[in-house]
């Protein structure tokens, strides 16, 4: 059985995953060294990173049915040449036009790598829940080593860190190109293998999307939120608030390495319970902390607790597993990731931003409860297998 996956492609999502958190996480801080050097305002800084997550969201859908057309690794190939062209792109021009298409390609490549990498891991190992735990470490790690990338480059030139990303794109696009993906499939009337999409008719697929959007939601208003909200509060001040991202993704990184290696886990859904329950006790937590050493191992427990939803939901997607319902899942779930931190912005515009913070308890709790209906459908099911 373990002969019949295809090794290459297993080590392939992994360390394209890698190489894809450098190019996805770099764009925060790229994006404001294009503001001190061009003077850009913050509606347009906005926008930079608005079209990104577009240019993500449309890539996962395409991913998915493209390769029906001019196979997988064109379409790969294709969509993810963005990361090295757009960052490429970012290094030599202060055009607002073309700025916001490298970033819109930068995204479209994000998304692509996504779905690629998490087919190429997820349909080549027999532990689902521990290889995508694994890719997301490797994910983890390059956002983790991006900011000091950037720092260290950024001594050399102002466009030579863009360069230095733009180059871990071309790495992962070579790496693509390399790891054997089929071509273009046999017209109908062959025996060329279209694409299913019965996923679409199982309820467990949506709710597993659902599940996701909740994930999106609570970690992307973390992520977009959370160096203000410490700032506004006087938690952290200055420099210390970005750091913030720092203990996030340390906090993540561990969490998911060990529980790749450090855990068994007998039942995805009850584990993914216990990780809602936490996930939100920490939250309710941190946003009631006013210090700055609780507020950050506040921040550091409920990373620990999220660290692992997003895999474990995405491993449990199972035999239903391909690009097209990849594409589906993870394009759909990201909208919890646009719609969550807008709507904490709204209230707060209302409010404060302390009480637009407590909305993001609403995902936090979601998680929870999705995953309680999950382990009422499938426990016995799962019972039974052990």
């Amino acid at each position: 059985m373990e002969s019949s996956y295809n090794k290459l492609h297993y080590r392939t999502g992994m360390i394209c995953f890698f190489l894809s958190g450098i190019g996805a996480i770099s764009s925060g801080v790229v994006v404001s060294l294009l503001r001190d050097r061009y003077g850009f305002n913050y509606s347009f800084t906005g926008t930079l990173v608005s079209i990104m997550s577009v240019g993500n969201m449309i890539s996962l859908l395409i991913a998915g049915i493209l390769p029906d057309f001019i196979g997988e690794k064109a379409t790969t190939l294709l969509l993810c040449s963005g990361y090295a062209i757009g960052y490429c792109l970012m290094a030599v021009t202060g055009s607002p036009a073309l700025l916001l298409l490298a970033f819109l390609i930068a995204g479209i490549a994000k998304g692509c790598a996504a779905n690629k990498c998490t087919v190429l891991t997820g349909s080549n190992t027999d532990d689902k829940p521990r290889a995508m735990n694994l890719m997301n470490a490797w994910f983890a790690f390059g956002a983790l080593l991006c900011p000091f990338l950037i720092s260290f480059t950024g001594h050399l030139g102002f466009s030579v860190p863009m360069l230095a990303v733009g180059a871990a794109g071309m790495l992962l696009w070579i790496l693509f190109l390399r790891a054997g993906l089929p071509g273009r499939q046999a017209k109908s009337g062959s025996a060329g293998k279209k694409t299913d999409y019965s996923f679409l008719r199982n309820p467990v697929f949506w709710i597993l999307t659902l599940l996701l959007f909740c994930q999106n939601g609570a970690e992307y208003t973390v992520n977009g939120w959370l160096v203000t909200y410490y700032k506004n509060e006087g938690i952290m001040a200055g420099a210390l608030a970005a750091y913030s991202v720092t203990i996030q993704w340390l906090f993540t990184l561990a969490a998911r390495l060990f529980l790749a290696y450090g855990i068994k886990i007998k039942n995805t859904f009850k584990a993914l319970s216990i990780m809602g329950t936490g996930a939100t006790v920490m939250y309710i937590i941190l946003i009631r902390m006013t210090s700055t050493g609780p507020a950050a191992l506040a921040l550091g427990l409920f990373s620990v607790f999220l660290a692992g939803i997003y895999p474990m939901a995405v491993a449990s997607v199972g035999k239903m597993m391909s690009s097209a319902s990849v594409g589906v899942l993870l394009s759909i779930g990201g909208l919890g990731g646009i719609i969550f931190p807008w709507f904490v912005g709204i209230v707060a515009d209302n409010t404060t931003l302390r009480t637009g913070m407590a909305v993001n308890i609403i995902p936090c709790v979601g998680v929870l409860l999705l995953s309680l209906v999950m382990l009422h459908l499938t426990g016995k099911e799962e019972e039974k297998a052990e």
